[in-house]
This record gives C-alpha cells, structure tokens and sequence, in this order.
C-alpha cells in the first residue's frame, strides 16, 4: 500500500495522521475532510510508541484503524537516541584484509587542534568484531584478491563464534564491482540483521561509507523492531517514516535503512516551511524549531539545502542530510550556576518526565519555560496542550532559588535566563547564515516548535530580520511537515574521473539507471509513475581536492565546469586553473504528498482579547497587556504588540515595535513597524 493514499480510498474518504516524537512532546497533526486538529502529549522515551498510540486513542482514531481510513506519517527519534546514547546492538564490521581498523583510526583529524592531550576518541567496533577477508578490487575495478570458498567459510566461522545480532560489510571501492558484497551477504547466517556498502552508500571515500554502513547496521535491529512494533499495533494502517532529506518511505523500506533517519523529526520542520515558504511568496526564510530539549535552525535559499557531512554524535553520516544546526537550548534547558557562580543555560534539560517546575510534575531545577512564566509570557491560567495546568507559584520557587544566589529579583534571574537563551539560539543562527555569507536582514524568520514564538522577536532583533512568520499549528510544525512532505529517494554512484574525459552521454546513461532504481522502489510503495519527478546533480571539484560543490546536471560539459568555477569563487573567494574532476552523480526522486493544503479560516470578525495579563517588559516594567486565543483570529486582522497571542500547543509573544497580521490560512505575518533606534518603518508581508 502507498504510505498517503492507498487505491482503495479517495483523499475525501481518508485521514491522515502526522507523528513527531520529540525529546520533551509527541505532536500530532490529523488531517480529516475539512478539518485540521493538532494534540500534544509528553514523550515516553523508553517505549516512543506508547506516546502514540495513547495520541491516537485521545483524538478518538481507533474506529478509523479499524475500518483501514487512516495513513499515518511519523517522524521517529529511535535511530537519533540509540546513537546518541551509544545504545546499539552488537555489530561485526567486515573489510578486506589489512582494513580492518579503518573506522577506528578515521581521518586522524583533531577536535581542537593544539591540545596536545586530547580525550581518547570513541572505539565504534571493538577489535574482536573487527573481520577481514579477501575480495578486494582496486580503483579501476581490476581485481587485486579474489574472495575464495576458504575465506567465506572462515568468516562463518568467526560469526558463529561472535554470535552478532548485525552485521556491516565494506570492502573496497565496492561501488564500483559489488559483486563480492553480495557474495558476503549471502554467506551471513540468517536472522542476522546485513548491511552491505554499495547498497547503503556507493560513493568513494572508505572510511565515510564504512560509517555509513556500520551505523546502519548498528541501529538497524532496534529501527526496525520499533517500527513493526508501532506497525503491528497500526494494524493494516499504512506506515510511512520521514528521512533526514525531508522526504518520506514507507516502514518497510525505514526498517532497513535506519541511517537514514538520523534527523527524521526536525526534516519534517524544514519540509513545511519550505511550502510555506512558497506558498507566500517568501522562498528565503531562516527556520527556527524550538523545542523542549533542543533547537533547530536552518537556512531555505528557494530549497531546502541537503549535506552529505552531517554528523551524529562523533560519528560522521555521509548520506543526504537537511543540512542544519542544533543546540542544546530548548524550552526544557535547565539554568544554574557554574563553579564561577556565573548563570548558565543548558545543553542539559528536564526532559519529559519531571519537566519544567511549572509542570507540577516534580522538576524542581528552573528552566527556560520556567522563565517565561514568570515574566508573564506564559499565562498562569493557560493549559498546556489543552489539558495540563501550569503553576506560577512553582515556576517562581524554582527561579527563586537562583535569584538568592545571585542577589537578584525573580524577575531579574528569570529575564537573565531568557537572554542568555537568546544568545545562544542566535549564535546557532548566524552559523547557518552570516558565516556562510548570508545576511539575515534579507530572510525572513519562520519560528516554529513549542517553544520558538516566546522567543522569535528577540532574536529577530538580535539578527537585524524585519520580517518574521509564526505559522499556523506552529508548535507542531514538524508533524505537519510529515504529511506535507514528498515521497523520496535519493540515490548517488561514484565515478570519480576528470570532467574532460567523459561524455555527456555516459554520464546520462549512469544517472539513468539511479532513476531507474528509484521509480522501482517508489512505484513498489503505490506511488503513480505519472507524479515521479527526478532532479539530477553532480559533485564536482578541483583535481586533488577532497571536498566537492554540488551542482545541477547539465549536459553541456563546458557550461558545467563553468558554473563550477562561479560557484567555487563565490564560495572560497576564489578560483583555480586546474582540472575539474567529476566525482559523485546523484539523483533525486519525489512524488508529492496526497495530503491537502490547509484549509482558509473562515469568515469571522476580529476577535477581541480575551484577557489582560501582567506581562514584565524588556525594560523592567510590569503592566497588563492584550491576550488573543489564535484559533479566533480573523483573517487580515492586525495586532500590535506588545501582545500575547496563545494557542492549544503554543505562546506567541509580540513584542513592542512588531506587529503581526493574519493571512487566509491562519500564519502570522510579523513586521517591524519602528526601530528604536531609527524610527523607520517596515513594510509588512504581504498577504496572499
């Protein structure tokens, strides 16, 4: 069955469900006829399908379940924890003779290059799951050491004796011949969880794809545990799984390639704003997800920009990637004092279970939600999701106890908290941006995540932005995003040889068959071949370079090496008169998403405030100001802030000199409307 519409089924007849399990929430996102409902509830990181189904239970699906009218898309942190935590199954790594401590030994690059005592790196595979064997192949495909009987008898020896629950299979430039890869794989006993290099990740670069596959391997038993798990309790409801490139593939397919989903959530983020992105007109935005333990940020320059040098951890992932930054800064960051005595703010955070103080669930150590409600941008009468109570009284106890530390007011302490915070989201902001040549004056900032309208006028502030968009069902963008998301595959080869030495139609050829592939594999989930697109890139870069450019494919050569040129001198300054080398081919294949776009608000008058809360300014004061509900806002009505506009799984604070208008879908439109310091207006988005 096709993970958004099974055939059996009309759009009309069908709901679908986005799932993001966070660190601190599990959002929920359901998209039924004409209406669109959003639920929040806390994650159970021991069991995340717990969270969900319980989700599922609160917003009354069963009965779709049980009548096969519901798809579901989920964005699932099981891969991104168990590696974070080093909680993998036991792994045997497989290369050819002589290669065995390849991962071990790495780029031998230092983290800090002039510390002459450095921390001893993590071991990924112990030496004893380290095996070696023949089958080796050199860089123009001659063979080198063929792969014998003895050699695959003495490997199933080794495996009987280490009994792993997965096993990782990189022999060199395996990309180009993988026909000893596969001769392995059918050698390994069955039962055993099997990743094979020019499957996972055919590209150069042994130590590089060698990750790729042992990560993969390593984490695949648990991925694909959970998802049967969360299948089997789905019944015959389709299951689709969003990938760390901002598409999704059915829980099948996830299962097996569980490297893949190493930032499944926050790509779910990204895949949303980009459609907001384009369907107002604003396709350069700066992202912003908040959430309860971290943040996420992001730069769309028209699409969402993809990295093959992510990094989990201390393990580099080369496979495609949203390329995007994350801190330890979220709602759920603990503040305390460091030995100095010096206030600090995370990485470390509450987490789910106790939560921030204000939960009332037990937390005691002050948090950045904490904050917030002291200084009123959190309501006390508000009710988180809908359904959990906050406590001020908790709140203030908890930043209390920092306060007398620090011989200040609560109010104080708690503003202190908020701007250190800040500081640090902005400094993830200007990594994506201004140190990549970006000025955040020319984006706008789209914040979403629980946590990011409390925050997203200081930081625009702080980043010189002038226009910033709070979207509709914000602080569960990213399990929107899952819905919206397009069904994907991306696939790439390694051909490693000078631009000059090939021809247009070999090249063409080669990605042919990636597109080949990829239909396959998308026309096996239900997808209609009439909805595939393909894009086509290549990887390019000086003769003896070791990174490259990505840029589009382009049949005349000439123009190609060009553009690379331009592309170089606009990245590093400067161009060189050497040869361009073509190293990677790649292919991207998408189908869109089944799911409707968001409905219009209906015509309604502008709604009036709802209460007038003491909320503490910027500058120290406390004075009451106006409280919107968002759900009640009128399509084109303006509010000027300083305002609060709450929402079921979300706070927007509207902060004085911005003023958000409401467009046709229900997103904020936000604009500077003085600067203090020059008093000069800004023109707002416009509304669509």
């Amino acid at each position: 069955m096709p993970p958004h519409s099974p055939p059996s089924q009309t759009p009309a007849t069908v709901a679908y469900l986005g799932v993001d399990t966070g660190g601190t929430f599990t959002d929920f996102v359901l998209f039924q006829g004409q209406q669109v409902r959003s639920y929040k509830c806390p994650s159970t990181p021991a069991q995340p399908e717990r969270a969900i189904l319980s989700g599922i239970q609160a917003l009354g699906l069963n009965e779709l379940i049980a009548a096969g009218r519901l798809l579901v898309v989920h964005g699932s942190t099981v891969a991104t924890n168990a590696a974070l935590e080093g909680k993998g199954v036991r792994t045997a790594f497989i290369t050819n003779r002589g290669f065995g401590d390849m991962l071990t030994i790495g780029r031998q690059t230092r983290a800090a290059l002039y510390d002459l005592r450095p921390a001893a790196k993590v071991v990924p595979v112990p030496r004893e799951l380290c095996l070696e064997t023949g089958g080796r192949i050199g860089a123009d495909g001659s063979l080198i050491e063929p792969l014998t009987v003895d050699d695959i008898a003495s490997l199933q020896t080794q495996l009987q004796q280490l009994k792993p629950e997965a096993v990782a299979i990189n022999l060199l430039f395996s990309f180009i011949d993988d026909s000893f890869e596969k001769a392995l794989v059918e050698a390994i006993p069955e039962g055993v969880f099997v990743s094979r290099s020019s499957e996972i990740l055919p590209e150069y670069k042994e130590y590089e794809r060698g990750m790729a596959t042992w990560l993969n391997a390593w984490l695949g038993p648990k991925v694909a545990a959970y998802l049967g798990q969360l299948q089997a309790a789905l019944k015959t409801t389709p299951l689709s799984v969003m990938q760390s490139s901002g598409g999704t593939t059915d829980a099948a397919n996830a299962g097996l390639r569980a490297v893949n989903l190493l930032l499944s959530g926050p790509a779910g983020g990204l895949a949303a704003a980009k459609q907001l992105g384009d369907s107002i007109g604003q396709p350069r935005l700066l992202s912003f997800d908040m959430g309860g333990t971290s943040s996420d940020v992001a730069l769309i320059n028209g699409d969402i920009k993809l990295t093959n040098e992510g990094k989990i951890g201390p393990y580099p992932v080369a496979v495609p990637m949203v390329d995007m930054h994350t801190i330890g800064a979220g709602g759920g960051s603990l503040a305390y004092l460091d030995e100095g005595g010096m206030l600090r703010v995370g990485p470390q955070s509450a987490g789910a279970d106790p939560g921030p103080a204000c939960y009332n669930k037990g937390g005691l150590a002050a948090t950045v939600t904490d904050a917030n409600m002291v200084l009123g941008r959190l309501p006390a009468s508000a009710k988180l999701g809908g359904s959990m109570p906050l406590s001020l009284d908790a709140a203030r106890n908890a930043v209390g106890i920092l306060a007398t530390q620090l011989q200040l007011s609560i109010e104080e302490t708690a503003a202190g908290i908020l701007d250190i915070a800040n500081e640090h989201m902005v400094r993830a902001l200007r990594v994506i941006s201004v140190q990549r040549g970006h000025d955040p004056a020319e984006f706008s900032l789209c914040c979403f995540g629980g946590a990011g309208g409390l925050h997203v006028c200081a930081l625009a502030d702080a980043l010189g932005c002038t226009q910033i968009i709070v979207p509709n069902y914000g602080g569960v963008f990213s399990a929107l995003g899952m819905l919206l998301a397009p069904r994907e595959r991306q696939l790439s080869r390694t051909l490693n040889t000078p631009l000059a030495e090939i021809s247009s139609a070999e090249v063409e050829r080669a990605l042919k068959r990636l597109t080949t592939s990829g239909r396959e594999q998308l026309l096996n989930e239900g997808v209609d071949a009439a909805q595939i697109s393909s894009t086509p890139s290549v990887d390019l870069c000086y003769a003896g370079q070791s990174y490259t450019l990505n840029l589009p494919w382009q049949t005349s050569l000439p123009a190609l090496a060009e553009a690379f040129h331009l592309a170089h001198a606009h990245r590093y300054g400067h161009r060189l008169e050497l040869p361009v080398q073509l190293i990677n081919i790649r292919q991207a294949l998408r189908a869109p998403s089944s799911v409707p776009t968001l409905p219009t608000l209906t015509p309604r008058a502008p709604a009036a405030p709802i209460d007038m809360p003491v909320v503490v300014s910027d500058s120290g004061t406390d004075h009451p100001i106006p409280r919107y509900m968002r759900e009640q806002l009128a399509s084109g009505q303006i509010i000027t802030g300083p305002a609060l506009i709450s929402e079921t799984v979300a706070t927007t604070w509207l902060a004085k000199h911005w003023q958000a208008a409401v467009d046709p879908q229900g997103h904020l439109l936000i604009h500077r409307i003085m600067r203090s310091d020059t008093h000069d207006s800004m023109p707002p988005l416009p509304l669509q």
